[in-house]
């Protein structure tokens, strides 16, 4: 953050924050608490230290990621990435660090970069779904919700929060142990099932990635970068609507607009898996494809959505089935005190029985 940004979230001039940096004047305790926890989101204990600690750069995982991109990456964005790190170790140190997961789908099925049609077909079939059980679900938040469960119980930890920085669908971070997705909230159901399959190829790739809505950077990748991003696409657009069902007798002649919405709500995806199928076909130029993406996600951005909404609820969908079950189970199993399983589920230990009540509700 800029020093103006930092400063107004604690309701104090840039030249306080100055000077305290520079050590010519200094913060009470309270302002002190304020600035580690609703600025830096660290530790208070940090700042008693001789030196600043040093720290590994969030976006260095993101090898396919241009400099541009990672640098146009906003303060909330580092901070998720931070909190994923976090939810990483948690998990590490929760399942003792062998993954809990019966199978893991990023062993069994993990890929040099080869031929992405295979691949999906190939994970598809290990995730056990068919095409018609898909084509019932009865909306895309179902969708969603039965992709994640399945995706989970192969291993792969996927999480959700609310980013400030809207074009930013979700990311992964790749580990031989404990790969974990985060999904932007913020985006449509359909566009989060583009971004879980998409980041999921990137952990078959054993690759760390970034999704984003505007994707013209990848026309200007070179090299491994650019073919793991376009291989990335093209796994999770052929893994949601396999070659041999996509329906070609619909796209006759464009406009497509129509057909594009109606096969999309039959499959229960994005328009843009349809529309990726058509670029990939030659039946849509990469500008016309980038445009249309990009007008749909304003479109999203400006529909109106209720305010406010339940905590635990909230909590219970960012945090995830499997997260939940590993820390529960050693709560229960008597190895976390219940301070430290707040500190897991990154919330006060006062809310965690309130939480307890939602997820058994909501099961």
């Amino acid at each position: 953050m800029n020093v103006e940004d930092a400063a107004a979230r604690i309701s104090k001039s840039p030249d306080d924050l100055v000077a305290w940096e520079a050590g010519e004047r200094f913060p009470t305790y309270n302002q002190l608490e304020a600035l580690a926890e609703r600025v830096y989101h660290r530790p208070v204990a940090l700042f008693f230290l001789p030196e600043p600690p040093e720290e590994h750069p969030p976006v260095s995982e993101f090898r396919t990621l241009p400099e541009p991109e990672k640098a146009s990456l906003d303060a909330d964005t580092l901070l998720a990435l931070r909190e994923a790190w976090s939810f990483r170790e948690s998990i590490r140190q929760l399942s003792e660090g062998e993954s809990p997961a019966e199978r893991q789908i990023w062993r069994d099925l993990r890929s040099s970069l080869g031929d992405a049609s295979v691949l999906a077909s190939r994970a598809r079939e290990y995730l056990g779904v068919p095409l018609a059980q898909q084509m019932s679900w009865r909306s895309m938040s179902d969708a969603m919700g039965k992709w994640r469960d399945l995706v989970e119980a192969a291993g792969v930890f996927v999480f959700k929060r609310s980013f400030d920085q809207r074009d930013v669908s979700g990311f992964c971070l790749d580990d031989p142990e404990f790969p974990v997705v985060v999904i932007n909230n913020s985006t449509s159901f359909s566009r989060q099932i583009f971004t879980l399959f998409h980041e999921l190829a990137h952990v078959l790739f054993d690759v760390s990635g970034i999704t984003k809505v505007d994707s013209s950077f990848v026309d200007r990748l070179s090299g491994e970068a650019g073919r793991i991003e376009v291989a990335c696409n093209r796994f999770a657009a052929e893994f949601l609507v396999p070659p041999e069902a996509f329906p070609w007798a619909e796209f006759q002649r464009p406009p497509y607009d129509e057909a594009i919405a109606a096969v999309a709500r039959r499959f229960k995806v994005s328009r843009e898996v349809i529309l990726r199928r058509l670029l990939d076909a030659h039946r849509v130029t990469s500008a016309e494809y980038r445009e249309e993406v990009w007008a749909w996600f304003q479109e999203f951005q400006g529909m109106e959505r209720g305010s406010g909404g339940h905590y635990y609820n909230t909590q219970a969908a960012y945090l995830g089935r499997a997260f939940l079950d590993l820390a529960f189970s050693q709560f229960y199993a008597g190895r976390l005190s219940l301070p430290e399983l707040a500190e897991h589920l990154g919330m006060k230990a006062r809310n965690v029985g309130r939480l307890e009540e939602t997820i058994m509700a909501r099961r």
